[in-house]
Formats: structure tokens, C-alpha cells, sequence
């Protein structure tokens, strides 16, 4: 048998459509049910479904009366706050394109991007950096516009653009990934296949309002279901997330691997009787730590593989839950192979893993690069890049990456992006990025450099702070005498983590 995953495509988007009439359609049946808990040490804000959906048809009108027309590109410079998804969805319940992006990012690549989209607009917060543009649209007036008129929601052909998200590119320049109304529809398959998600529960997701699987995971989906969502308030440490899941109910908690391990090797945690399972995705959950965690709260993770482009369509669930080492298996209603050089490879053998071009989460391409977009296409499967292995169940075991993409504590980073930023300091001949592994399962990105001299990290610390988000900025610095080279001259990234020794304890 070959290692196809196909057990029928899920229903068809309807048309017309749009994609925040369908996260926000609960919110006429029950008004006043709390859409959003914004969890505090003592008490929450909170959030009706009836409040939400007229901020965010408020900022759609807001947005308009501003001069911005549906088809038009903004880009979002927004902080850690509710105003973030309000005015995503605004936006798209308006018909203009949201950019999200993350606070962390520098004036340097934020240039780039306004470049790239040629945006109409910037929704700017005035803590967020950002190079120079003509129009932009701060906190204040997009507060003000919650309490304006609402706007209807523009409908239209579910396969028309609704929002882009930028990726770190395999050639070290960040893509945004351009993506149709249809793909909240098509996360609904996450709701059996990952989330075991039900209107009656409180969704805890520990990430930050601006972060893209916060957005989806711990936002759009449980408002798409009539669920409630629940956010720690920004700046919240991680030891105190145990005490609000207990304090608020939570009966799921979603985070990334590095959040579950510091919680674990914090103060300890405490009774969840509520809780009934944890959601796990960003980066690989290691075996160890999963087995810690239900030894620890008596309560399963279940984790869930994807990427920017067609988000998550690998995951154990609690009616699924993966077997041994395995990630899980497709959700339903997603057609997935396993691929070698002539196509789907027999059950058991590895392949990279890859996704039919009719799903309906799969992106529409990369904006202003189409032949990057078709680059990734092998007939009628799109390449992941991650490599993996389907068994007769068909559960898929994660391989590993067939490049050099780095994960930084969810994010997939570039080599060559990182490369290329630090080639441009003085003293730098050569350089190579790669993440290292500092303590078990707790990788970091270091930096590998050639020059005369062995240079001073706190200068190259200042210099990438500057000029590389935060997650992207390598955390180490190593001279060597030559960079490790093949046969042909060519950088051999793998080689370089055998030159890095971890600090002892």
C-alpha cells in the first residue's frame, strides 16, 4: 500500500463568504455569552460575543470611512493587546487584507515588507518599531472605531484573498503566504482531529494576541464554535499560568513544547480538575516532556503539525491519540501522502511529507513570487519540507527537515535570513547559522563566524538586537578558523552544531 492519507474531502466552503462572519457566527444566538476572558491575577476583562462582533464591525466601518477600500493590503505593527484580533477581523469582516506581523520585528525588516506588500496602510501601536509611511492608523483611532456603526460583512467567493502571513523562506527571504477566506472553513477539520472542542468549553491558550497560532488556535476557533476563549493579560509569567487555568476554569490549554516544560520545572502544578486535555504545537513535543506532564496534571497532550501554509493537518486527538513516537495521523477530510522523487512511496518508507492542492486550507501562493510557490508543488502535492513516515494506520512519524530551516521556540527561522544579516558586520568574512542544542530538548540559534580576529559578542549581541526579531537573533557566537565546507564549497550547516559546546550547569 502507498502512503496516501485520503478518507474524502470535508464539505464545501460555502459561497458567498467571509471568513470573520464565520468566526463571529455564534454571536447573534448568544449575545452575551463571554466570547473573551483576559485573565488577571485577580478577575478578568471581559468579552460578550455581542460586544466583540460590534468592535470588530465598528472597526470595519472605521477602517472604510478611513479610505481604505476592500482589496487593499495593511499591514499590522499591533503590540500584545485585544486590539489585535478586533482589528484583524475588521479588516477582513471589511474586505481588506490584514498583514499580521509580530511585535518583535526591527525597522530594518519592516522596510522590507512595506517594499514587498506596498501596503495602503499601517495599523500602527506607537511601541511597535516600523519604518516611515505615509498612512498610518494608531491605537487611539482604531479604539475609537469599536463604537461606530457596524459594517455588513462583505461577502464574497471564499476563494478570494482574505489575509497573508509572512514565513521564513528557504532562500533567507521572508515570504508572505497569501491565504483565502476558506481557510477558517477548512480549520474546522482541527476541531475533531486536534481539539476535541465544544461550545461548552473554556479555551486557555498561553501565547500572545499577536501571535498567528494564538489568532487561530486560541481565538478564531473557539469563537467559530461558540466556545470561550481565555488569554493571560500581557506579561503574565509563565509560573502563574497554573494558577489561572485553576482559577478560570480552563477545560483546554494550548501552547507551545517550551511553555509545558517551564511550568513543569517551575513551582510545581497544581490540581486542574477542570482541565480535561492540553493542545501541543509549534515545535516537536518531545516524548519525555509529554510523559512528565500526565504524570504531573493526570491529563493527555495531543499534538498537532502544520505550517504557515496550510496550518495544521497532522494531530492526535483524544479520539485519535498518536501511537509511540508518531505525530498522529491527518484529520479527516485531508488528503496527505508521503513522497519520494517518483511520487507516494509504499507505507513505512520515508518521504517528505505533503499536502493535496485541493485542500482547502492550503494557501493560495506567496504574494509577488509565484515561482517559489510552484517550486514547492510535485503534480498534485504541495512539499512540506518536513520529512516523515506513514504506517498502515496511517500515523505519521516526524523525520526531521530535508533543509536547513531552524525552529526558534515556534518560529521557523532561516539560515540564510540570519546569514545574511550578520555578513554586513565588520570583522565577518564568513558565517553560518544553526541551531544548537543547549540543554536537553532546549535548542537556541548560533551563530558560526570566520575573521581575523575573535569578535566581541556583546557588540554582535547589539547589532542583531537591531537589525533581526528576537526569535530570530542567535543567542551564541563562535569563531572558527574555517567553516566547515564540502566537496564543492558549498556551507555544510549540519556540521557546524559539532562546533558549538554548551555552557555546563
Amino acid at each position: 500500500m502507498l502512503s496516501i492519507f485520503d478518507q474524502g474531502p470535508p464539505p464545501p466552503c460555502p459561497a458567498p463568504f467571509n471568513l470573520a462572519a464565520h468566526v463571529m457566527r455564534h454571536a447573534r444566538r448568544q449575545p452575551d455569552k463571554v466570547a473573551l476572558s483576559v485573565l488577571r491575577p485577580h478577575g478578568a476583562e471581559e468579552w460578550s460575543y455581542a460586544r466583540l462582533e460590534q468592535a470588530i464591525l465598528g472597526t470595519a466601518t472605521g477602517l472604510l470611512q478611513a479610505g481604505l477600500a476592500p482589496g487593499d493590503i495593511v499591514l499590522m505593527r499591533l503590540g500584545n493587546t485585544v486590539e489585535f484580533p478586533i482589528a484583524y477581523l475588521g479588516a477582513i469582516a471589511a474586505g481588506i487584507v490584514p498583514v499580521p506581523t509580530s511585535s518583535q520585528l526591527t525597522e530594518p525588516e519592516t522596510a522590507r515588507m512595506i517594499a514587498d506588500l506596498a501596503p495602503a496602510a499601517i495599523l500602527r501601536a506607537p511601541d511597535v518599531a516600523c519604518a516611515p509611511h505615509p498612512k498610518q492608523i494608531g491605537i487611539e483611532a482604531l479604539n475609537a472605531m469599536h463604537a461606530l456603526p457596524p459594517a455588513d460583512y462583505a461577502l464574497g467567493d471564499p476563494e478570494r484573498l482574505a489575509y497573508a502571513v509572512y514565513t521564513s523562506g528557504t532562500s533567507g527571504k521572508p515570504r508572505a503566504v497569501a491565504h483565502a477566506h476558506r481557510a477558517i472553513w477548512a480549520r474546522q477539520m482541527m476541531v475533531e482531529g486536534w481539539y476535541g472542542l465544544t461550545p461548552e468549553d473554556r479555551l486557555c491558550h498561553a501565547g500572545a494576541f499577536n501571535w498567528t497560532y494564538t489568532l487561530g488556535t486560541g481565538l478564531m476557533d473557539p469563537w467559530a464554535i461558540g466556545a470561550t476563549a481565555l488569554i493571560p493579560e500581557p506579561g503574565t509569567d509563565i509560573a502563574a499560568l497554573p494558577g489561572l487555568l485553576a482559577a478560570h476554569g480552563a477545560t483546554l490549554f494550548a501552547a507551545a513544547p517550551g511553555v509545558f516544560r517551564k511550568m513543569l520545572h517551575g513551582a510545581g502544578v497544581p490540581d486542574l480538575p477542570a482541565l480535561r486535555h492540553g493542545l501541543c504545537a509549534g515545535e516537536k513535543l518531545p516524548r519525555a516532556l509529554h510523559e512528565s506532564w500526565t504524570r504531573a496534571t493526570g491529563t493527555e497532550l495531543y499534538e498537532a503539525f502544520g505550517m504557515s501554509e496550510c496550518s495544521t493537518f497532522i494531530s492526535s486527538s483524544p479520539a485519535h491519540p498518536a501511537r509511540g513516537d508518531a505525530l498522529g495521523q491527518p484529520q479527516v477530510g485531508r488528503r496527505v501522502a508521503i513522497l519520494g522523487p517518483d511520487g507516494p512511496v509504499p507505507q513505512g518508507q520515508p518521504g517528505t511529507i505533503a499536502v493535496h492542492r485541493g485542500d482547502p486550507g492550503l494557501m493560495l501562493g506567496y504574494l509577488n513570487a509565484p515561482d517559489e510557490a510552484a517550486a514547492r508543488m510535485q503534480g498534485d502535492w504541495f512539499l512540506t519540507g518536513d520529512q516523515g513516515a506513514m504506517a498502515i494506520d496511517g500515523q505519521i512519524t516526524y523525520l526531521g527537515r530535508d533543509d536547513d530551516m531552524m525552529n526558534a521556540g515556534g518560529y521557523r527561522v532561516s539560515p540564510v535570513e540570519v546569514e545574511a544579516a550578520l555578513i554586513r558586520f565588520p570583522g565577518i568574512e564568513q558565517v553560518g547559522a544553526a541551531a544548537v542544542e543547549v540543554k536537553p530538548d532546549t535548542y537556541i540559534i548560533a551563530a558560526f563566524y570566520t575573521g581575523p580576529a575573535e569578535l566581541d559578542a556583546a557588540a554582535l549581541s547589539t547589532y542583531v538586537e537591531a537589525n533581526l526579531a528576537r526569535y530570530k537573533q542567535p543567542r551564541a557566537f563562535v569563531h572558527l578558523p574555517a567553516l566547515p565546507t564540502g566537496g564543492n564549497g558549498k556551507l555544510l550547516r549540519r556540521a557546524l552544531p559539532a562546533y558549538f559546546k554548551a555552557p555546563q550547569p
